[in-house]
């Protein structure tokens, strides 16, 4: 069996909280970059708990935004996800917030 980053051809990936922690200027850029480079090649998932309109603050410019999401968008499926972290369902913190929960983002590329 060929090896996937040998051969050229990037296997699927995901990318958790995206959002989570702020992106200056160059991280955004190197994002885009990243995005571009798998765009309509792989699968790309993207988990956050940003909703598509907050994009523009998270990567601090409107423009690299857009782009970004043009091109996770373009071939995608997404889910929308509400409730509580899959991560917190054995705490009593979360058995105690009673129905309410966030929301997560979840976007495919193909």
């Amino acid at each position: 069996m060929k090896n996937k980053l040998v051969s050229g051809e990037p296997g699927a990936l995901h990318v958790d909280e995206a959002g989570y922690l702020p992106v200056d200027s160059r991280e955004a850029y190197l994002f885009f970059q990243f995005i571009s480079y798998r765009y309509e090649k792989s699968s790309t998932i993207i988990t956050s708990n940003k909703s598509f309109s907050d994009w523009q603050e998270l990567f601090g410019d409107a423009v690299i935004a857009s782009a970004i999401l043009d091109r996770l968008l373009h071939h995608c499926r997404v889910v929308n996800i509400k409730g509580h972290s899959y991560r917190l369902k054995e705490h009593a913190f979360s058995n105690q917030q009673g129905s309410e929960g966030g929301d997560s983002v979840a976007s495919m590329h193909h």
